[in-house]
């Protein structure tokens, strides 16, 4: 192995040309965050006795889960052995391999020239390596196919070294073959980095420029930005500007991360570090924005990044209604770390003040509301999640609905859904359980393609509607776990879609109202009507609890009045006294009928509204 060498160039004296930037990407548990573990103990920056499994994974959920939430970036200092007396910095970014955090992948993979494609020699190649291998040649990035895990028994590197080879167009003996775990040819690997992937371009002496391309909030320090640089040059106390925002601050702090902080006198052309200004908020420091100098600024701003969409979103209540404003509070500051959470207030007459809160995913949604249960210390109860839907009337007018109690009244003309494009990669011997699945959910075919004689890639086009329920979990039991799911959102279609209201007592109760496809209508109504039964206590009076599209019901359950027995003290006697209490009775039932109204008790709108279910298929998803 190299020796490596105990002091690092400063960072703002670092030759451009001994830079490489570099992020490594691949499917969830193929390796990423082991191989980031070996690379931190092969250079030397983490001391032997210090190092811990998944280093760069700060978050108590990303440790116990076993997945990578939040991209980091840390600089490692290599003397590669074909050029043994220069020692070359290494940029490196560890990313998220789930299909949620996609949004994370591609930030880290524009502030990079090349990038290490991770695939578990066991696995072989799952639709999510596949969906960032191509954001990956969007980005003109150099690829460096690897095998991971090649001391496994049942790997098979040959086989899958042809599969990838394929893919990247190259030779199957480029692909390296390398064990994460053990730290086999991650030395290799290392070298191959500074051989194959290009120095950062840039002007040293141009105006300043500066790509962010994340930022966390530190509850001591304020907002802390990451950085890659362009051009020019950032330097420790000079007055710097965001250019969307036009804001101004002075650089408190600037440096690398080695993979703690390391405060340094300035950033150079292609360097990687993060800046501190003070700034406690993090919306002045825009992720996708351009740093410039404020005395002899550049003019003209990067190409930044284009904004998250939120997929699905769903209601966040507080179980007690005074914590509403911990709750927002809460929210605020989980938004100064993750860019891609979009919230907005809303009330419910059954939960009260809560939000609706925008997700990329359901293990997104899973992950932020266990986020806030725990640093938070709040007990929420999370609506099931639903799309965003537009609505043409006939007479022209455009309503968009993120909740079912906003769809509008009349004559609609047009509804439309949105669509996403899903890839999923499988075994051949499971076509037709993926295909029937596909089909019931409303899936069109657009192609299929064979990787290899045992292994088939399938795209479908889904409404969003029917995958964010649990689409993902019917589809592992169908191929026994063996199949991965990709999906990016294509647009929009026109679909036959109805609004189905809960009436109690001919009463509609908002917040059980749902926007179902028309042939899932009478399904939906049948098994809600069912489950509100038994959930919603007796009164003294029958309750109708219909299902409703408009003004045909569809679906009617009847709870029981609880009936006094009012001939209890009648021993014997003549039966006209008898009919003549029970006659009372019942005139005192038809009268509170009348007047009465039926009290919904919190476990009961919890049970039904309550996305437990789903939350379960997302954790199915790590």
């Amino acid at each position: 192995m190299p020796a490596i060498p105990s002091h690092v160039p400063e960072p703002s004296r670092t030759d451009p040309a001994l830079i490489r930037n570099f992020c490594i990407i691949a499917h969830i548990d193929h390796g990423k965050s082991t191989l980031a573990d070996r690379m931190l103990q092969l250079t030397g920056v983490v001391e032997q006795r210090q190092m811990r499994a998944q280093y760069l994974d700060r978050m108590d959920i990303e440790r116990e889960r076993g997945i990578t939430i939040k991209s980091q970036a840390v600089r490692l200092p290599w003397a590669p052995s074909h050029d043994e007396g220069t020692t070359h910095i290494l940029n490196m970014i560890d990313t998220p391999g789930h299909v949620d955090f996609t949004y994370e992948v591609s930030r880290s993979l524009a502030a990079c020239e090349g990038t290490i494609l991770l695939v578990d020699a066991a696995q072989g190649i799952e639709a999510q390596t596949l969906a960032n291998l191509y954001l990956a040649m969007e980005n003109d990035l150099t690829i460096i196919p690897v095998l991971n895990k090649i001391d496994l028994p049942a790997a098979q590197p040959e086989k899958f070294a042809e599969e990838l080879a394929n893919l990247v167009g190259c030779d199957p003996d480029d692909v390296l073959k390398v064990s994460a775990k053990t730290g086999l040819g991650v030395d290799a690997l290392l070298d191959k980095v500074v051989a194959e992937i290009p120095a950062p371009v840039g002007v040293k002496d141009a105006p300043a420029r500066a790509m962010i391309f994340d930022s966390v909030y530190d509850s001591y320090r304020g907002v802390v930005t990451y950085v890659r640089v362009i051009d020019g040059q950032l330097n420790k106390r000079e007055r710097i500007r965001m250019m969307s925002t036009g804001a101004t601050h002075e650089l408190l702090e600037i440096g690398t991360n080695s993979p703690e902080m390391l405060a340094a006198d300035g950033l150079g052309v292609g360097e990687v570090g993060y800046l501190i200004t003070g700034v406690k908020d993090v919306r002045q420091s825009k992720v996708g924005d351009t740093v410039t100098s404020q005395h002899k600024g550049a003019e003209e701003a990067l190409g930044g990044y284009k904004d998250p969409r939120p997929m699905v979103f769903s209601g966040l209540y507080p179980l007690d209604g005074s914590d509403y404003p911990l709750l927002r509070e809460a929210l605020d500051k989980l938004q100064l770390n993750d860019a891609a959470l979009v919230y907005e207030p809303e009330t419910s007459a059954a939960l009260g003040f809560g939000f609706r809160v925008g997700f990329l995913g359901l293990l997104h949604l899973d992950v932020i509301r266990e986020r806030l249960e725990r640093e938070f210390n709040l007990d929420l109860i999370a609506t099931a999640p639903n799309v965003v839907y537009r609505v043409v009337m006939e007479d022209g007018t455009e309503h968009t609905v993120t909740n079912p109690s906003e769809f509008p009244e009349g004559k609609i003309n047009e509804v439309y859904e949105p669509v996403v494009r899903a890839t999923i990669l499988a075994p051949t011997e499971f076509i037709g359980a993926i295909m029937e699945l596909c089909q019931t959910r409303r899936g069109t075919l657009l192609g299929m393609d064979y990787l290899s004689e045992d292994r088939v890639e399938i795209r479908y086009t889904l409404p969003l509607a029917e995958i964010v329920f649990d689409f993902f979990d019917q589809l592992k039991s169908k191929t026994r776990g063996y199949a991965s799911l990709d999906y990016e959102p294509t647009g929009e279609q026109t679909s036959s879609l109805v609004k189905v209201d809960i009436l109690l007592h001919g009463d509609k109760v908002d917040a059980f109202s749902a926007i179902t496809h028309k042939d899932q209508a009478y399904a939906y109504g049948v098994r809600l009507v069912a489950k509100l039964k038994e959930l919603i206590p007796r009164q003294a009076f029958e309750v109708p609890v219909q299902a409703a599209i408009g003004s045909r019901v569809i679906a009617r359950e009847t709870i029981r009045a609880i009936r006094k027995d009012v001939l209890a003290k009648c021993y014997g006697g003549d039966i006209s006294r008898k009919r003549k209490l029970l006659e009372k009775q019942k005139e005192g039932k038809k009268r509170m009928k009348m007047v009465g109204s039926v009290e919904v008790p919190q476990e009961a709108f919890i049970a039904v509204l309550s996305s437990d279910d789903s939350a379960g298929s997302a954790k199915g998803k790590k």
